[in-house]
């Protein structure tokens, strides 16, 4: 019995498993040997009881690791499916941003230039250049009626490069002499010419149109500010006296810039767009200075470049 007893535990030891946890073929000889050295007269062997029940545990952890497997990869096809197809048959349509911002409310983000003159108040002569970035992100579905069609978008743009090239005059600093009626003013000196600073329109509150698959047209209001290395623009006259060329008769190096304009998105691909855009822009100090001459209407002309995200 000893002898049986230690071939069968051999016999087992020796067995394998295939993949799926089931015992691997044996011939129908080394079956029945298996079965007459492991049966005992009082039911199963303890032994054959105990593989018995670890192929069982083999078994249902492969087939439970699969299936959480499986799960798993089903679940993320169902959440990434959708966005890709819609992603997909946006391009395949050639649709632009503007157009799926039902779906899918984009940035944009952008390099341009712009340059213009000034009007009215002997501002003819008055040119503008500057060159900056534009950053914005449609807040709204595509709603509204026919061709008003469209959605909001809130901007911002910078111009670290701002100028100002106006014409060159002569003037003095004056001051009252006591008790006389006269005045006291320093040789004439040149103002104007060219100013130089930086502009921020923080606010620029925009209206997309959804236009074509080209074309988007909008409008906007806007508000910023402005800075120049010398008060802006230039105040005095060369006819000498004291509300011209006082103590009190400077600007401001600090101006306000509240405008609205018109423009259009061009796509040349789907999510690439040339801009063109016309904005009518106030500069004014709103009193910081001592004097305010301000610019009160400016057309600026601008042209850009635009990645959508």
């Amino acid at each position: 019995m000893r002898g049986d007893k230690t071939s069968s535990r051999d016999l087992v030891k020796n067995q394998r498993f295939t993949l799926d946890g089931e015992l691997a073929p044996q011939s129908k000889a080394n079956r029945l040997r298996m079965s007459n050295l492991t049966q005992k007269p009082g039911g199963r062997d303890p032994l054959d009881l105990e593989l018995r029940n670890k192929e069982l545990s083999v078994t249902s952890s492969i087939r439970s690791k699969g299936a959480s497997t499986l799960r798993a990869l089903c679940l993320a096809l169902v959440a990434v499916c959708p966005t890709v197809l819609t992603a997909q048959q946006s391009v395949n349509l050639g649709l632009s941003p503007v157009q799926t911002a039902s779906t899918h409310q984009p940035w944009e983000f952008g390099v341009l230039v712009q340059g213009g003159k000034g009007f009215t108040d002997n501002r003819d002569d008055f040119k503008f250049i500057m060159a900056g970035v534009h950053a914005g992100k449609v807040l709204t579905n595509n709603f509204g009626p026919g061709l008003l069609h469209g959605n909001f978008e809130y901007a911002v743009e910078a111009f670290p490069f701002w100028q100002s090239y106006t014409p060159k005059f002569q003037r003095a600093s004056c001051v009252a002499v006591p008790n006389s009626a006269s005045i006291s003013c320093t040789p004439l000196y040149t103002v104007g010419g060219t100013f130089t600073g930086v502009s921020v329109t923080p606010i620029i509150v925009r209206w997309n149109f959804a236009g074509t698959r080209r074309f988007s047209p909008w409008v906007q209001a806007a508000g910023g500010v402005l800075w120049t290395n010398h008060k802006y623009p230039a105040f005095g006259s060369p006819i000498l006296n004291l509300g011209n060329d006082g103590p009190n008769t400077d600007a401001s190096v600090w101006n306000f810039t509240p405008q609205g304009g018109v423009g259009v998105h061009y796509f040349i691909r789907p999510r690439r767009s040339i801009d063109l855009s016309a904005n009518g822009v106030h500069i004014s100090s709103a009193s910081l200075g001592d004097k305010n001459p301000g610019v009160n209407a400016s057309v600026q002309f601008s042209l850009g470049y635009t990645w959508w995200k």
